[in-house]
């Protein structure tokens, strides 16, 4: 009974994963759409995101605490990850392309982790936890790929591939998680007694 109840206390915050995976698919959108965009404009695009990302990630983190949920830690440290880092970001003009660029490995990989050790807890509650492992791989993936490129003598506008590519898959997946959380609200799972 407390994992069905746990369950849909967690399906309760779907919204906030829905907006968390539009964002990130329209991330991907402004990456294709705006070519040869300047890669600072790029950066500043996704410190922007991030900023936006964590906000409702938090926004959902606070829902859950109002539902007396104890995976809210996870969703606070996550949003206050991307909050940070945007602050920072933003906050700093004159930091080089190549440190924005570290900046954005660091969010990557502390957010991945993040998602992965959430996935783990939530699989105690609900299926589809491995839609948000998946996310926090590719998170992970991402701050590797950045972190390479940062790395080079001269990063290079190539780290808009990545980054699209990053929000559309990120995007989707939140998108496809935060729906089957929808459907444990409208078709709860039936406890057998």
């Amino acid at each position: 009974m407390g994992n069905s109840k746990s369950s849909l206390i967690l399906a309760k915050s779907w919204w906030s994963l829905v907006i968390r995976g539009l964002a990130g698919v329209s991330l991907g959108v402004a990456t294709v759409v705006w070519r040869g965009i300047p890669l600072y404009d790029l950066i500043m695009l996704f410190f922007s995101w991030a900023l936006f990302d964590g906000l409702v990630s938090i926004a959902g983190a606070v829902r859950t605490a109002e539902q007396g949920e104890q995976g809210k830690m996870l969703l606070l440290l996550e949003g206050m990850s991307g909050i940070v880092v945007a602050l920072v970001a933003v906050g700093s003009p004159r930091l080089a392309d190549s440190t924005l660029i570290f900046l954005i490995a660091a969010w990557a990989l502390i957010t991945g982790a993040i998602e992965i050790a959430a996935a783990l807890r939530l699989r105690r509650y609900v299926t589809g936890e491995l839609l948000l492992g998946m996310s926090g791989m590719a998170s992970i993936l991402l701050g590797a790929l950045m972190a390479a490129v940062a790395l080079t003598a001269v990063p290079s506008p190539s780290v808009a591939p990545w980054l699209g590519i990053y929000g559309f898959v990120f995007g989707l997946l939140l998108l496809g998680l935060g729906f089957r959380l929808l459907s444990r609200i409208k078709f709860p799972a039936v406890s057998p007694s």
